[in-house]
């Protein structure tokens, strides 16, 4: 598949929507819809045999949801990941890292949008006060027992697909050592 033309037809501090002329394989033309966001850092904190979670609205949902904490660089920018899952961690829960491993990539949705993320397990970890964007100022924080936060997953209570991906990223990286 080759893209002919672009054009953005929607865009604000967070996303950009585009609409692509493509050409596919056969030679048909055809349309395709993107939405371009920046890469973003997602954290698994991980004490012992406890991984802490934040809680926020989902607004295109409409439900509260708990999820690792996760996020982009302000403005459309590029990060450096490690910074970026520092910050983050830092921003959403207070934490402090004194260890982050890369524990692999993410694709978001490569069917609808380019946002590709990158997992870190955080470990010696120090507790802070968070430094919530105003966007953030719903969310809450606690510590769950990996049983509980499986036990949340089988109940549909954590439903997050980039959640759910860094903690099959972590459990791999567990079993290979």
């Amino acid at each position: 598949m080759r893209r002919e033309t672009s054009r953005e037809v929607y865009a604000n501090p967070w996303m950009t929507v585009r609409e692509d002329a493509i050409r596919r394989v056969d030679g048909s033309a055809g349309v395709y819809g993107v939405v371009d966001k920046p890469d973003y850092a997602l954290v698994v904190p991980l004490d012992g045999d406890r991984l802490h979670l934040v809680e926020q609205f989902r607004y295109p949902l409409g439900l509260r949801r708990w999820e690792f904490p996760q996020g982009t660089a302000p403005g459309l920018a590029e990060s450096n990941p490690a910074e970026l899952a520092a910050r983050e961690l830092r921003e959403e829960t207070g934490l402090q890292a004194a260890e982050l491993t890369d524990l692999g990539l993410i694709d978001v949705a490569p069917g609808l949008s380019s946002q590709r993320g990158r997992a870190f397990l955080a470990t010696g970890l120090t507790a802070g006060d968070h430094a919530r964007e105003h966007e953030e100022q719903d969310m809450r924080s606690a510590w769950f027992s990996r049983a509980e936060f499986e036990r949340m997953i089988a109940e549909s209570e954590i439903t997050d697909a980039q959640s759910l991906a860094a903690y099959t990223r972590l459990l791999l990286h567990e079993h290979s050592r």
